[in-house]
């Protein structure tokens, strides 16, 4: 459930005081449904150290990451591009009042009547990495602005993705610039993706140097291309930052695509996702039921918890990109962090989602102190890559979200974004 309602605080957001507001004192710990709290002035804080790391590259946020409306609103206001997959995605950011030149339909295999939609609402950037759909493109929207994705992929990132989409830099990107060039039409730039959830930042160094090779041989056919697509893969985690990749894009763009009075300006754009949403939301689950498994002498030697959410609601992420989780539980007075009383004993437990599924595993191997039913256990980070593919399986619903910001932080955007 969405409540777009935004909450403004006071000085500095604290998640767990309003987890033990809402859920312990409000609702008693008898809610059944999870919760998020999304902090709102974290996004627009990412967005500023965008700026600051890589002032060359402009953000096209990627929607499918996390669609959430607010975030969409924030982002929209604070002048980021929209990185589309589908005609669903490109009317839900136009509805926010961005123009469509600050879209790119970067899916490079799309169905037609997709591709009729974005020539219908003058979305006209968009991918390729491959002559049938050049063909297809050539045949429904020959005006487009068209970029080619090239495969370079990081040695390690959680989900790799240049087996399903990609072109060869060095054998099948210059017959595709070729392809194009005898369809007549318009071939601008060069995008990669080295992967979501990089682990590798010298990969980009490598891409946008394959990029860089591909401009000049472009421009033997004809082509000026002026447009570069560095793609996703950066942290969004709290803790983590991007300046290790900002130096190392910062770098390769110094040396391959320096900026120089006397050349027309090369655009350049990437694709995070998870890097503006990722520490924006956490989430409190509450645990409703536990299972003790104890030794012949009767001890326990094992518990089982069970959450009101699970794998197929907001912990996708477990099965999707192999994430291990670690929770804490939210003590239920701030007068200290142990729910009111000494809790020194420590217990080998699993956490377990609220469906009857049997994979519904959200935690294992845990080592945390005794946990009673109605308690709530707080898993940070947990913006992308989840609500967008929360189901009700089971019959079970989705978590709720509520909004927050820091007044100080926002007063700027705030009346936009609320009216």
């Amino acid at each position: 459930m969405l409540d777009n309602k935004i909450t403004l605080i006071e000085g500095k957001i604290n998640v767990d005081d309003i987890f033990r507001q809402i859920i312990y004192k409000e609702n008693g710990g008898k809610d059944d449904q999870a919760l998020y709290v999304c902090n709102l002035t974290d996004v627009m804080r990412k967005y500023y150290i965008w700026c600051e790391k890589m002032p060359r590259v402009k953000p096209f946020y990627a929607v499918k990451c996390n669609d959430d409306d607010n975030v969409l609103r924030v982002l929209a206001k604070l002048g980021t591009g929209f990185d589309c997959a589908s005609k669903v995605e490109i009317n839900k950011v136009l509805q926010f009042g961005v123009n469509s030149d600050r879209i790119i339909f970067a899916n490079p295999c799309k169905p037609s009547s997709h591709i009729k939609h974005a020539a219908a609402s003058n979305v006209s950037l968009m991918t390729f990495d491959s002559k049938i759909e050049l063909e297809k493109i050539h045949l429904i929207f020959p005006e487009a602005r068209l970029v080619m994705r090239i495969r370079c992929e990081a040695k390690k990132a959680q989900i790799p993705l240049g087996e399903k989409f990609g072109c060869d830099p060095i054998h099948e990107a210059p017959q595709l610039l070729k392809d194009a060039k005898n369809l007549g039409l318009t071939v601008v730039g060069i995008s990669f993706h080295v992967g979501s959830g990089c682990l590798d930042p010298p990969a980009f160094r490598e891409a946008i140097y394959s990029a860089r090779k591909l401009f000049n041989y472009a421009m033997k056919l004809g082509y000026h291309m002026n447009f570069l697509d560095i793609g996703g893969g950066f942290p969004g985690n709290s803790g983590p930052d991007i300046g290790v990749f900002a130096d190392v894009v910062n770098s390769a763009l110094n040396d391959f695509f320096p900026v120089s009075p006397d050349d027309d300006q090369i655009e350049i754009i990437s694709e995070p996702g998870r890097y503006f949403v990722s520490s924006a939301f956490t989430l409190g689950a509450m645990v409703h039921s536990k299972n003790e498994i104890r030794k012949t002498d009767g001890k326990v030697s094992h518990v089982k918890y069970y959450i009101n959410d699970g794998v197929y609601g907001s912990f996708n992420p477990v099965i999707s990109f192999q994430e291990v989780l670690k929770p804490y539980i939210l003590s239920r007075y701030t007068d200290n962090g142990t729910n009111g009383e000494a809790k020194t004993s420590y217990q080998n437990c699993t956490i377990w989602g609220i469906s009857c599924g049997g994979n519904d595993k959200i935690c294992d191997k845990l080592t945390l102190p005794p946990i009673t039913i109605g308690d709530v256990l707080v898993f940070r980070n947990m913006g992308s890559y989840t609500i967008p593919i929360a189901s009700s399986f089971n019959g079970f619903p989705i978590a709720r979200v509520l909004y927050f910001a820091e007044t100080d932080s926002w007063k700027d955007l705030y009346e936009t974004i609320t009216d």
